[in-house]
């Protein structure tokens, strides 16, 4: 049986987010490749456009989608730990078919209102002509259930190569769009590829990992057994996806009310800033998905107060003090690294790119603090924490962005940050606490 102290669960962390950003480390270089590429050929304007329509059928996605990863990790360390291949086949078709269900009803759903809201977010005839084609990129986000299994199996070798499945095709296209001088059109085309590979690369890869390994489908008792052998389920699984609804939701709330209110060359500029920070959310989302699987199996094991948050707590200070030196980096060469990352034009990115930065190593004790709450079945106090910091705040947005532009919305992103981490931090606290008494099943 594996350790259970904090230590040990701490390396078996880092061990798992180090074979995950060996991948993430690739496609973020990549990233910086095909991003140079798009702004330059674009400009702030059209790039802004492309960043837009892409942030927007995500964000409907994120909202209508119903992701089973959290559910396959949670259940399935249960299954595993009991043998029970059966179990968990049963649990990986459910979650497979509701996820598919709603990343289907997604699309349609995108498609239908592209060409009501695109032209209030700036969006040029070529991109609302295009919309509704590129609505299909939802799928990009509809592999939680394949992805989910590859967590529970400690197979993050293959989550790390699947990283840089969508920015090398991204790259690709945007060498070709720019030979074929293929303009806008071309641009999305290509984003519109890449998301629908990095959906078949992570089907194709939980398939090739889980062959031999899982039981046949029981089609006698078919999914009629999931719900009652695996208690709180439904329950576990609507606070668990409200919690990434939400939080993924304000993370793009903020680009669509630049575009919405200030115009794409905003959006444009916005998004070279956020990409400069993506050093520091990337790996905050990465260590998330590191920790629940093994936050997740101390949970399953009965360990539900001082080794969790010692182990959480270890987690979080290695990855503060990793943040640091970016964090004075950007500080120091902001807008120099805007101009290097995407040309003069976007100079003035560097403005928002500090306040961005700060806000975003903030964030870095959110995803691992939200996971522990997760595993310890309690993932609805992470969606209170996150409806008070992410949707209770956006009222702010609107006139912080009215008094000091697109800076306002760096401050917004600080303030938002520091609420938010603060309310999880509590919250992990009191679940935590060594005279806290036991919590019986998935109680939210």
């Amino acid at each position: 049986m594996p350790e259970t102290s904090g230590g040990s669960v701490v390396g078996r962390i880092y061990g798992n987010l180090g074979r995950l950003l060996g991948g993430k480390a690739a496609a973020g270089l990549i990233s910086l490749g095909y991003m140079a590429i798009s702004a330059r050929a674009l400009g702030p304007a059209d790039y802004g456009v492309l960043i837009l329509v892409h942030t927007y059928v995500m964000t409907v996605g994120g909202i209508i989608e119903f992701p089973g990863w959290h559910a396959v990790v949670r259940y399935g360390a249960q299954a595993l730990a009991a043998d029970d291949r059966a179990r968990l086949t049963r649990l990986l078709v459910f979650a497979g078919l509701v996820e598919l269900a709603g990343g289907a009803l997604a699309v349609i759903v995108a498609a239908l209102l592209a060409p009501i809201l695109g032209p209030r977010l700036g969006w040029s005839p070529v991109a609302i002509a295009f919309a509704a084609p590129y609505s299909l990129a939802v799928l990009a986000s509809i592999r939680a259930t394949p992805a989910g299994y590859l967590q529970l199996t400690g197979r993050f070798d293959l989550l790390g190569a699947h990283n840089v499945v969508a920015p090398v095709v991204r790259l690709a296209g945007a060498a070709a769009a720019v030979m074929a001088h293929a303009g806008l059109r071309g641009f999305l085309i290509a984003w519109l590829i890449a998301a629908l590979a990095e959906w078949a690369a992570m089907w194709a890869l939980g398939a090739w990992a889980a062959r031999g390994e899982l039981a046949a489908f029981d089609r006698r008792g078919g999914l009629s057994m999931v719900a009652e052998e695996n208690r709180g389920l439904w329950r576990f699984m609507w606070a668990a996806n409200a919690d990434i609804t939400l939080s993924e939701f304000v993370g793009r709330a903020s680009p669509l009310a630049v575009g919405w209110l200030l115009g794409p060359a905003a959006a444009g500029l916005y998004a070279v800033a956020q990409r400069a920070t993506a050093v520091l959310s990337q790996p905050a989302q990465i260590l998330g998905q590191a920790a629940y699987a093994e936050l997740a199996r101390l949970a399953a094991a009965g360990d539900r107060g001082p080794r969790i948050r010692a182990a959480l707590w270890r987690a979080i200070a290695i990855a503060f003090l990793a943040a640091t030196p970016v964090c004075l980096v950007i500080g120091l060469f902001g807008t120099r690294l805007a101009v290097l990352m995407a040309g003069s034009a976007f100079a003035a990115a560097g403005t928002v790119m500090l306040w961005l930065t700060l806000a975003k190593a903030l964030q870095l004790a959110g995803p691992p603090i939200s996971a522990a709450l997760t595993a310890l079945g309690r993932p609805g106090l992470s969606v209170k924490a996150n409806l008070i910091s992410g949707l209770g705040l956006l009222v702010l947005l609107p006139p912080l962005l009215a008094w000091r532009g697109l800076e306002g919305a760096g401050l917004h992103a600080v303030l938002q940050a520091g609420i938010g981490i603060a309310l999880l931090a509590i919250a992990v606290w009191r679940e935590t606490r060594g005279d806290a008494l036991p919590l019986a099943g998935a109680r939210l």
